[in-house]
This record gives C-alpha cells, structure tokens and sequence, in this order.
C-alpha cells in the first residue's frame, strides 16, 4: 500500500503526467530569468565576502550553529526524491512510449538518446524541472563557505553557474541525456549530502577525501555517457536536442578542468604545507634528514634520522613512525603520529 502511494506522487500524479515547460507557465523558464539570477548569485557572493573583509577581522570564522547540519539533511532528502522521482517516471515513460522507438533503440540507448522531436513534455521533464529548481537552492552552500571559512572560490562560484545554466538547456532543448545525468548527480549529492550532515552532528569522518572521489566518480560517468550519445547519435540517426548537447558537452569539459585544476592546486598547496611545517620541525628538533611518503594522496613522514650522540663515529639512528600509536582526534582521523627515541618522544603531523 504504501510502495503504490509513493509510485502515485513520484510518477503518476497528474500534475506530473500533464507537465509541460512553458515561458509561461514554469517558475523561472525564461532566458532573462536564469541570466539574471546567476548574476545575481556571483554578485551577492562578492558583496558578502567584501563585506566579511572589511567589518569582521580576518580568519575569524562566523558561526553557523546547526544551520549546515539541517541545510545537508535537507538537500540529500530532496536529492533522493529527485532519484526515486525520475527513476519511476523514466521507467513509466519507457513502458508507455516504447512501441514508438522499440525498432530502433533499447531503453538504455532511449535515456541516453532521445528520438527527435520530443517535446519538454511528461514525467521525467517534470522531475527534470524539479532538478533545475534545486540547483538555485545548491546555491546557498557557496555562502555556508564564505562565512565558515572566510574564502570565496571560484570553483564553487563557477561551478554552480554552469551547472545551473545546463539544467535550464535540457528543459529548453529536450537535450538527450539528461535523464542518466539526473539519475547520476542527485544519486551522488543524495550520498555527499548524508555525509556532511553525519559529519556536522559529530560523527566519524571518513579519513579519505570522500566527498572528491564522489565527485570524481560522477565526472567520471558524465564523460562515459557524452561519448555513448556521440556513438547514438551517428548510428541511430540522431539524437534530439543534440546542438544543445555539444554546448553541454563543452561546459563539461569546462567543470573537468577547473575541477582538476582546483583540487590539483589545493592538493600541492597542502603537500607544501605540511613537507614546511615538518622542516620546522625537524629543524627544531636537530633532525638531519626527513623523508616524506606520499600514500593514497596523504602525505606521512615515514623516517626521521636524528644525529645519535651515543654512537660510535656519529652513525645516524633511523626512527619509524609507530602507527599502533597514533593519537586520535575527536573525528576519528589520525593527526599525528609518535615516533620514539630511546630518551625521547615527538609528535609529528599527518594529513588525513
């Protein structure tokens, strides 16, 4: 009873079933509309970040309280609504339209290839419609970052205006393949999301960069299914909304590279810290030689030779770091480790 409930008000609603998008009708559907409001995000942004600069002193952080926790619960309940919404109507629509396409196209091939001439018309342009609405409302975290950490990305910024922009392609084009994309990205940000709000309530974090390789994964699905729309759409006699795609395709390409270029830079900024912050120490601590590892992207200090005074010709002793030693943090990610000396003990950093 209740899986026949929910079937109803994710697919078979009649506000879903008689869905059409229309400049008229649809919040938000006009071109004046989305340009306007993407300018209007990155102005805001900058303001409140001038505004931070000037009148609160810098690096101190503004308190949130449990404004973050609710805001992640949030969107990951209304990502896995998206899901489980566009699921059930792609296989609705699927049922009721194959005898159309069934010549042609398997359904995989239909969710990556429209026939031409579909209309933004239906269930799935319905939840498509929903997704486009929900990417103003991934907006508000860029402000969770400036306030917290008092830093405006441009990854961040960039990222949610393309983003937001191709959501409004796919409706106005019919663009092929955004049901798989759909299906994709609100499945991830249904996960990255439940994992910020177990993270923000004082749960164990994952001592992996979890939320990058989420994101790495999703990229990496996004590029496979462009090259099976490029292969549909030579071998099956076209693709609808297919211009809009290769603009689509090129605002990808565009997010993969300041992806890679963002997360690159942030991965040897930190490795530039901490490789600084262990020659501080070694030098403080009379240590001759320092080597690094550099295992699954953390970077560890794996051996310190200290000059040993009680050795014969000044024969250097090597220290391994003890990992059954290692202290724990309150997020359950090991900081540092202890490395022993006979006479001595130090802890030394380790990026989780």
């Amino acid at each position: 009873m209740i899986t026949q409930t929910l079937i109803y008000y994710l697919s078979q609603h009649p506000s879903i079933v008689t869905f059409r998008w229309s400049h008229i009708q649809s919040w938000g559907s006009t071109w004046s509309f989305v340009f306007t409001s993407i300018a209007f995000y990155l102005a805001f942004c900058a303001l409140v970040h001038i505004f931070l600069q000037i009148f609160i002193k810098r690096g101190r952080a503004v308190p949130l309280g449990p404004i973050p926790a609710v805001y992640s619960l949030f969107m990951a309940l209304i990502s896995a609504v998206i899901f489980s919404g566009i699921l059930l109507s792609a296989a609705s629509e699927i049922q009721e339209t194959r005898w159309f396409w069934r010549r042609s196209k398997t359904p995989f091939q239909w969710l990556l290839c429209f026939p031409l001439g579909t209309r933004p018309s239906g269930r799935v342009f319905f939840w498509s419609y929903m997704y486009y609405l929900s990417r103003y409302l991934h907006m508000f975290r860029t402000f969770f970052t400036i306030l917290r950490l008092r830093k405006l990305v441009s990854f961040q910024l960039v990222n949610n205006s393309i983003l937001t922009f191709m959501s409004f392609l796919w409706l106005e084009f019919s663009q092929s393949f955004q049901v798989l994309a759909i299906l994709l990205a609100t499945l991830v940000y249904s996960i990255v999301y439940g994992y910020r709000f177990w993270t923000a309530v004082g749960l164990p974090c994952a001592c992996f960069p979890f939320v990058v390789n989420c994101q790495i994964v999703l990229l990496g699905c996004n590029v496979a299914c462009h090259v099976g729309v490029l292969l549909l759409h030579f071998m099956k006699g076209g693709c609808n909304g297919i211009g809009a795609w290769w603009f689509n395709s090129v605002l990808n390409g565009a997010i993969l590279f300041l992806f890679l270029n963002f997360h690159v830079k942030m991965y040897l900024g930190k490795r530039k810290e901490v490789i600084s912050e262990a020659m501080g120490e070694a030098e403080m601590m009379k240590v001759t030689t320092v080597d690094f590892v550099i295992y699954r992207g953390n970077i560890s200090f794996s051996l310190f030779s200290f000059p040993c005074g009680d050795c014969d010709d000044g024969i250097l002793q090597s220290v391994h770091i003890d990992l059954m030693q290692s202290k724990k943090m309150s997020d359950g990610c090991p900081r540092y480790f202890r490395a022993s000396m006979p006479r001595h003990s130090y802890f030394l950093p380790l990026l989780c």
